[in-house]
C-alpha cells in the first residue's frame, strides 16, 4: 500500500514538475487547480475508501460473500453522488474568479480543475475496488495496478503536455487528460482483477450484484463522517492554499514545490493508514484485542522509521531539493529563497503526520469515525480562521501564515495521540459490530 500510494505521490509531482519547465504560474495553476478538484471528489472518496474497513471486518468474521456486497453498495453509492459531484464541481468553478488571482493563473487552473472534474466519478469507482482489495489483504493487486497507471500516466503526459510522439501539445490540459486515461486504465484493470475466476469463487462475486439495504445503510452511516471529514479538512486545506496564493505567484509557485515534496512524504504514510485500517477492522472482527495491540505498536514503529528518516533529508537536503524545481523557466531567487525556508516547517511535522495516519487509522478502523470529524474539521477550520486573520486582516507575510499551517499539524498529531491513549474509542468495538451480525445472519 506504500508503494501503490507512492505512485500516485509521483503522478502529481511529475505533472507539476512538467508544469515548473514551462512557467512558475503553471505550477501555481496545477496546485490551486488540483486541490479544488480534489475538494470536490474528497466527501465521496473518504465516503467509498471506508469500504476498506467494512470488508476487513467481515473477512474476519468469516463472512466473505458479504465482502463483494461491500462492493456492489459502494458502486450504488458512487453512481448516485456523480451528479451532486459535477454540481459542487460547478460552483467550485464559479467560485475561482472571486479569489484576486493572476489572470493568466485564473484561465489555467479552472482548465485543470474542469478536466479533472468532469471525470472525477472514474476515481469515485475505482476507490470500490481498491477499498476491496485493500480490505482482503489483497495490496498486490491494487500495487500492481497503482503501478501500471503511473507508467501509462508520466509518458503520456509528458507527451500531451509538450505535444511530443504525434499527441497535441495540449499544455496544462495535457497534464489533466493524462490523469484521466491513467485513471480509466486502472479502473478497468482493477475490474478484470475483481472478476477472475478465482477472486469471484472465493467472494461470491456473481451472487453479490443486489441491493443489501442494512449493508448499504451501515455503509453510508459508518462512512459519510468519513468523507465529510475528509471534504471538510480538505476544503479547509483549499481555503488555506488559495489565500496563500493571495500573496503573489512567488508565494503561490514556493508552496507548489514545498507541497509537492510533502507529497512524497504523506501520500506513502497514507498506505500504511490504509493497511492499519484494514487489519484493525479484521482484529475487530475476529474480536483478536491481542493482536489489535500489535497492530499499533508496528504501525507507529514503521510510520515513525519512514517519516523521521525523510524528516533528515528535507532539513539537510532542502535547498538541493528546491534546486529541483528551479528550472530555466521558473529560476528566481525569491522564490528559491522562500521555498528553502519553508521546507524547514515542512520537515518538523512529517513525522506528526504519521502520528496522525497510524493514529486516525486505529480509530477510523474501529468506527470511532464521528470524534475524528468533529476533531480534525474543528481544528482545521479554526487554522483557516487563524490565516484569514493573519493574511487579510493584519497582512502579515507569507512565512507566518506557513508557521500557523505548522502548528496544525502539531495539534492534530497531539489530539489524536491523547484520543487513542484513553479508553473511548475502544466502546465503539461491540457497538458497532454486533447489530450488523444480527442485521445480515
Amino acid at each position: 500500500m506504500v508503494i501503490s500510494q507512492g505512485t500516485f505521490a509521483l503522478m502529481i509531482f511529475t505533472d507539476r514538475f512538467f508544469m515548473s519547465l514551462v512557467s512558475p504560474t503553471h505550477v501555481a495553476a496545477t496546485l490551486g487547480g488540483g486541490v479544488a478538484a480534489f475538494m470536490c471528489m474528497s466527501l465521496w472518496i473518504g465516503l467509498l475508501s471506508y469500504g476498506n474497513a467494512l470488508v476487513a471486518q467481515y473477512l474476519g468474521a468469516g463472512k466473505k460473500s458479504l465482502c463483494s456486497r461491500i462492493v456492489t453498495q459502494g458502486l450504488f453509492i458512487a453512481g448516485l453522488c456523480t451528479p451532486i459531484l459535477w454540481f459542487m464541481g460547478y460552483g467550485v468553478y464559479l467560485s475561482f474568479d472571486g479569489l484576486g488571482h493572476d489572470p493568466q493563473q485564473l484561465v489555467l487552473e479552472k482548465q485543470y480543475f474542469e478536466i479533472l472534474l468532469a471525470w472525477g466519478f472514474l476515481t469515485l469507482f475505482k476507490a470500490c475496488f481498491s477499498s476491496f482489495f485493500a480490505g482482503i489483504g489483497n495490496t498486490k493487486v491494487v500495487m500492481i495496478v497503482d503501478l501500471l497507471g503511473v507508467v501509462i500516466n508520466v509518458p503520456l503526459s509528458y507527451s500531451l503536455i509538450f505535444g511530443y510522439a504525434g499527441a497535441p501539445e495540449m499544455g496544462i490540459a495535457g497534464a489533466a487528460w493524462g490523469t484521466v486515461l491513467s485513471n480509466f486504465t486502472a479502473l478497468v484493470l482493477f475490474f478484470l482483477f475483481y472478476r477472475s475466476r478465482s477472486n469471484s469463487t472465493e467472494f461470491s462475486v456473481a451472487d453479490s450484484y443486489q441491493f443489501d439495504r442494512p449493508l448499504f445503510n451501515r455503509y453510508w452511516r459508518l462512512g459519510f463522517p468519513s468523507g465529510l471529514e475528509m471534504f471538510l479538512n480538505v476544503a479547509a486545506f483549499n481555503v488555506f492554499i488559495l489565500l496563500f496564493q493571495s500573496y503573489g505567484v512567488t508565494a503561490g509557485a514556493s508552496a507548489a514545490i514545498v507541497l509537492n515534496w510533502d507529497l512524497l512524504s504523506f501520500v506513502p504514510m497514507v498506505g500504511l493508514h490504509i493497511a492499519v485500517i484494514s487489519m484493525v477492522g479484521r482484529c475487530m472482527g475476529a474480536q483478536d484485542f491481542q493482536r489489535l495491540n500489535s497492530v499499533i505498536s508496528s504501525g507507529f514503529v514503521l510510520g515513525l522509521m519512514y517519516s523521521g528518516s525523510l524528516a533528515l533529508l528535507f532539513i539537510f537536503f532542502r535547498e538541493s531539493l528546491v534546486g529541483v524545481f528551479m528550472t530555466s523557466a521558473t529560476e528566481n531567487d525569491a522564490i528559491f529563497q522562500l521555498s528553502s525556508w519553508m521546507m524547514i516547517g515542512m520537515a518538523s511535522y512529517v513525522m506528526a503526520d504519521a502520528v496522525i495516519l497510524v493514529a486516525g487509522g486505529v480509530l477510523r478502523g474501529a468506527g470511532d469515525t464521528r470524534w475524528l470529524m468533529v476533531t480534525s474539521v474543528l481544528l482545521h477550520w479554526l487554522m483557516v480562521l487563524a490565516q484569514y486573520v493573519v493574511i487579510v486582516e493584519l497582512q502579515l507575510g507569507p512565512k507566518m501564515a506557513w508557521m500557523i499551517f505548522v502548528g496544525l499539524i502539531l495539534a492534530l498529531a497531539l489530539a489524536f495521540t491523547l484520543r487513542l491513549t484513553g479508553s473511548g474509542w475502544r466502546k465503539h468495538i461491540p457497538q458497532e459490530w454486533t447489530p450488523v451480525e444480527a442485521a445480515n445472519l
